[in-house]
């Protein structure tokens, strides 16, 4: 019995190794195309530069929705800014990057932050998608809509603060 087990083991396994070599590889001569969905370059993360105050979001809206105390905001170079808020502690409480340009970058950076594989979908605020998640560290809200992304990164655990700090910068840079 277990001979014929084995048998049947090494034949299954012998059909699919030859049914995968009859697949084609889009090589040339091949009558299939090979694909190209290559992922886009995506931007490198920001980081915190000159400390002054965000653009789009004030320190009171971002103190009440993420519920702590904001002791400074640094911005980074490029444009739109991100915003870095810090805690009393001197740590980084809540980050938001925003995004403007190629809506395949767009999509790539929420992917990036709250992967579509393993992140709650969001749909919020209206036409607008993505994820949120919550992570050891915190949790993060992502979502792109064109070529606009708006990704928040918090200390916190409940991603509906992230979510309120995120509809405000829409609602801010008029997206």
């Amino acid at each position: 019995m277990l001979t014929g087990l084995l048998a049947v083991g090494m034949l299954a396994g012998c059909t699919q190794q030859q049914q995968d070599s009859a697949e084609p590889q889009g090589a040339a001569g091949s009558s299939v195309p090979p694909t190209s969905s290559a992922a886009p370059e995506l931007p490198p993360a920001p980081e915190p530069g000159e400390q002054a105050d965000c653009p789009y979001l004030e320190r009171s809206a971002v103190a009440k929705a993420n519920g702590q105390r904001v002791s400074q905001v640094r911005i980074s170079a490029e444009q739109p800014p991100s915003c870095f808020f810090y805690a009393l502690t001197g740590k980084i409480q809540l980050t938001v990057r925003v995004y403007t340009g190629e809506p395949a970058v767009a999509e790539g950076l929420v992917d990036q932050a709250a992967p579509i594989d393993s992140s709650n979908p969001a749909k919020q605020p209206a036409g607008w998608e993505g994820g949120y998640l919550a992570t050891e560290e915190g949790a993060v809200y992502a979502v792109a809509k064109g070529g606009n992304a708006v990704i928040v990164s918090t200390n916190q655990q409940q991603s509906v603060k992230a979510r309120t700090v995120a509809e405000e910068a829409i609602t801010a840079m008029g997206f």
